[in-house]
């Protein structure tokens, strides 16, 4: 047990929670939003602006979805560089036979392939041939042996709750905003748990929802303390930078909260805003601005489709109240009343700097 104990340390292959769930699923992420998610804003530029070569870059970007991830789960888990290449190769496989569900077929495969990869690195004289031969063998055959299933579970739940988010907009637009929000503050991904579950429709909408009320609503609620470069700073980068004052007073957590249970069943109900694009979108909010982003591009991948006749003056109304408006006002009113009652003392939402 002791050599064990004593090859894993020295390969760097720990197993925990925090690594596999935390730091592999938000460079997962990362990957995700550098290849499908870049590549679907250029190829909506593409198309909108009528010039063909954005396609074609925004092509090459979106197929490369599989590689990045797998390539960024290596990074996060330290594979060496002959482990990290070959997760290309068990990306693209990982990525197509999980379908729909590729992006979770692609972390759990892309993980045990390089933990292998790296138990291999450097132990023959051949590792050039060795390491990469095991990395991308294991992935690939893992590929085809479980990620159709791995892919058809996380689409069967997508598929659940994008249902039942139909059936019952109002309980499902509250439990999603509420989840899915609070998911993007915590040390997690929310956009990789989005494009897992292939979040997208009204529940997409209400993700989208539920995110931007903690983005902007702790960038508002903390202004006071924080000033314009907190506003910017959480506004358009994440809201998980209040983590550390969450953990000091959690109370402060709740009016970001509050207001995704009332952003989100306005989302579904009111306005029945759809997040139709790249399943990701959903759960990045106004980082970047491609939560509102998504939801355009959605509406005009419908209206190609032809399922959706135009962008209507109360698409745009609802996009700007939900992403924008009312997370600002309804979490500043919230944030007042706790500070009021001494829920929220001075400093308390202050960012380190």
């Amino acid at each position: 047990m002791k050599k064990i104990k004593a090859f894993l340390a020295r390969k760097d292959i720990v197993f925990s929670a925090h690594r596999y769930g935390i730091d592999a699923l938000s460079a997962m992420a990362q990957g995700l939003f550098c290849s499908l998610l870049i590549g679907t804003i250029i190829n909506t530029l593409g198309t909108h602006l009528q010039i063909p070569t954005l396609n074609t870059i925004g092509g090459f970007a979106t197929g490369m979805s599989g590689p990045a991830m797998a390539c960024a789960i290596g990074y996060a888990l330290k594979a060496p560089p002959l482990v990290l290449y070959s997760l290309l190769a068990v990306g693209a496989s990982a990525n197509s036979y999980g379908g729909a569900g590729g992006p979770l077929a692609v972390l759990v495969i892309a993980i045990i392939a390089a933990e292998i990869g790296k138990a291999v690195s450097k132990e023959t004289k051949i590792d050039l041939l060795v390491t990469p031969l095991t990395t991308i063998f294991v992935g690939v055959a893992l590929s085809a042996g479980i990620a159709p299933f791995i892919g058809s579970a996380a689409n069967a739940f997508g598929t659940i709750i994008r249902e039942a988010t139909v059936l019952q907009p109002f309980l499902m637009g509250i439990i999603v905003s509420v989840l899915v929000g609070i998911a993007l503050t915590l040390p997690i991904s929310s956009a990789a748990i989005c494009a897992a579950l292939s979040l997208t429709g009204l529940a997409g909408g209400a993700a989208v929802a539920g995110c931007c009320a903690q983005m902007v609503g702790f960038a508002v609620m903390s202004f006071r303390e924080n000033g314009v470069g907190g506003l910017v700073s959480q506004g358009i980068g994440t809201s998980m930078l209040q983590m550390g004052n969450i953990i000091k007073n959690p109370r402060i957590w709740i009016p970001p909260i509050l207001t995704s249970a009332i952003t989100g069943p306005l989302a579904t109900c009111v306005f029945r805003m759809e997040m139709n694009g790249a399943a990701i979108s959903s759960g990045m909010g106004t980082c970047g601005l491609v939560g509102p982003i998504g939801v355009y591009t959605g509406w005009l991948d419908g209206i190609a489709a032809g399922t959706k006749a135009s962008i209507t003056t109360m698409d745009l109304i609802g996009l700007i109240l939900i992403c924008i408006v009312l997370p600002a006002v309804l979490t500043w009113i919230l944030g007042l009343l706790f500070r009021k009652i001494g829920w929220i003392g001075e400093n308390d939402l202050k960012l380190d700097n």
